[in-house]
Parts: structure tokens; C-alpha cells; sequence
């Protein structure tokens, strides 16, 4: 294991939506990519709590929606994709601030209303950025990142770069009406667009059950293919994005539904 890989089986299956293939049921993975995983996971939680404990004896100013339980999403969809493939999310930002470059000091920076903030202090918590990574930031309005996603897939297939736009919402957004005009444009130009539905289970604090008529979003797209995936499991999230990235780019846009759970409120 020092040198060499392992291979890890894969216990959930993926559940898929006018797809014909899916990603493998394994995973090769070698000791510093676990380790390197395992580290930045484990930063992303203590930050997150460390953000919540700031949030709670009122230092932080405004919101602070907070990514803990959701980490593997994060780092396994990093280890899929290069900072080359362009990532826009929701205002639960902080884990992919970080992921894409910026240092736990930095993040806290930008909470606290300091100027070492990636928006000199004057964003908070749901304007993270960082547009050196393609990380094209929180998003304060629910849904709106859907469109800007596939405006940011036009620019990736405009500049046929073999890149790819990832758009995340999560399931309280996933009934938004721009999601699904962006997605028909998106399959009419056949745009590399993957939208990603951070599925917690709860939308604040209403469950999907009480908000979505179906709550298998993953085919929520109807006639854009779909799948879902553990998201609590960072090589199922890992493999699962390999496949995301090449569909996406070779053939159009596609849907991914991560089952996954927050540890906080909203």
C-alpha cells in the first residue's frame, strides 16, 4: 500500500437515467491520495465548526451557511476534475474556496469582514471566489448559479478547451424554474454542463418529501441523462466525476444527484 495501489469496491450502486453506461463499481486509489483526501476533508470540518463557533458568539456578520457532512462531495468531485473545469455553487461555498486554493485563514478572513478576505472582507460567507481557480463563487440568490453555469459551458465550448462547467444547487433548489430553462438551452446547444444536486435532505428545514413531487432528481432533467451517486463516499464521488467530465464534454450536459446529509442547520 506504501508504493503501490489498492483497489477499493464501491458498496452503493449508482442509479442512472437514460444512461447506457455508468462509472466503475471500484476505485484504484494509492496511501498519499487517501491521505491527501482524508487531510483536506478534515480541514474543511474543523474550519466549518470553527466558523459556526465565530457565527454563534456573533462575529460573523450576516449569514453562514455551513458545508459540514458534505465534505466528500467537495474533495471527491476535485479529484475527478482539474481547476481547468470551471465549478459554480450555491452560498455554501466555504469547503470549495478552500479546495480551490485559498488557505483556512483566508476563508475565515473573508467571514470575519477582513480585509485578507477573497472580497476584501465585504462578500461574507455566500461570496466566496476565486477566478485564478475557475472558482466563480457562492451565489446568495437560490438557483441562480444554474444559468451562470451554462453561460460559463458556452465559454468552455466557445473556447474548445476540453473543459467543463460543473453547476452546483442543492435539493431546495432544485424546483427553481431558471434550472430547467438553463438546462433546455443547455441541451440545445449541447453545452459540457454538469449540474450537480447537492441532495442534504432538507431544503432550510423542510424535507424533500414536503417540497418535491419527485424527489429522485437525478431524472429530474427528463430528457437530459442523469445519475446518482453516494455522496458521502469521496472515491464513489471521485470515480462518479471521471465519467460526469467525459460525458460532458463529449457528448452534452448531464445530471448528478449526491445523496449526502449536513451535520448543521441551514
Amino acid at each position: 500500500m506504501s508504493s503501490g495501489t489498492v483497489t477499493v469496491d464501491l458498496d452503493k450502486p449508482y442509479l442512472l437515467h437514460k444512461l447506457e453506461s455508468e462509472p466503475p463499481m471500484t476505485a484504484e486509489v494509492t496511501r498519499d491520495e487517501l491521505l491527501g483526501y482524508y487531510s483536506l476533508m478534515f480541514r474543511m470540518r474543523r474550519m466549518e465548526i470553527s466558523a459556526d463557533t465565530l457565527y454563534k458568539a456573533k462575529h460573523v456578520k450576516g449569514f453562514c451557511h455551513l458545508y459540514d457532512g458534505q465534505e466528500a462531495i467537495c474533495v471527491g468531485m476535485e479529484a475527478g476534475a482539474t481547476w481547468g473545469d470551471s465549478v459554480i455553487t450555491s452560498y455554501r461555498d466555504h469547503a470549495w474556496q478552500l479546495s480551490r486554493g485559498d488557505t483556512v485563514k483566508g476563508v475565515l478572513c473573508e467571514l470575519l469582514g477582513k480585509q485578507g478576505g477573497c472580497a476584501k472582507g465585504m462578500g461574507g460567507s455566500m461570496h466566496m471566489y476565486k477566478a485564478d481557480a475557475n472558482f466563480y463563487g457562492g451565489n446568495g440568490i437560490v438557483g441562480s448559479q444554474a444559468p451562470l453555469g451554462a453561460g460559463i459551458a458556452f465559454a468552455h465550448k466557445f473556447a474548445g478547451d476540453g473543459c467543463c462547467s460543473f453547476a452546483l444547487y442543492g435539493d431546495g433548489a432544485a424546483n427553481q424554474g431558471q434550472l430547467f430553462e438553463a438546462l433546455n438551452m443547455a441541451a440545445l446547444l449541447q453545452l459540457p454542463l454538469v449540474y450537480v444536486c447537492e441532495n442534504n435532505q432538507y431544503g432550510m428545514g423542510t424535507s424533500k418529501k414536503r417540497s418535491s413531487a419527485n424527489d429522485d432528481y437525478y431524472t429530474r432533467g427528463g430528457y437530459v441523462p442523469g445519475i446518482k451517486c453516494d455522496g458521502m463516499n469521496v472515491l464513489s464521488v471521485r470515480e462518479c466525476t471521471k465519467f460526469l467530465k467525459k460525458h460532458a464534454v463529449e457528448v452534452g450536459p448531464i445530471v448528478v444527484e449526491f445523496d449526502t446529509y449536513r451535520y448543521h442547520g441551514h
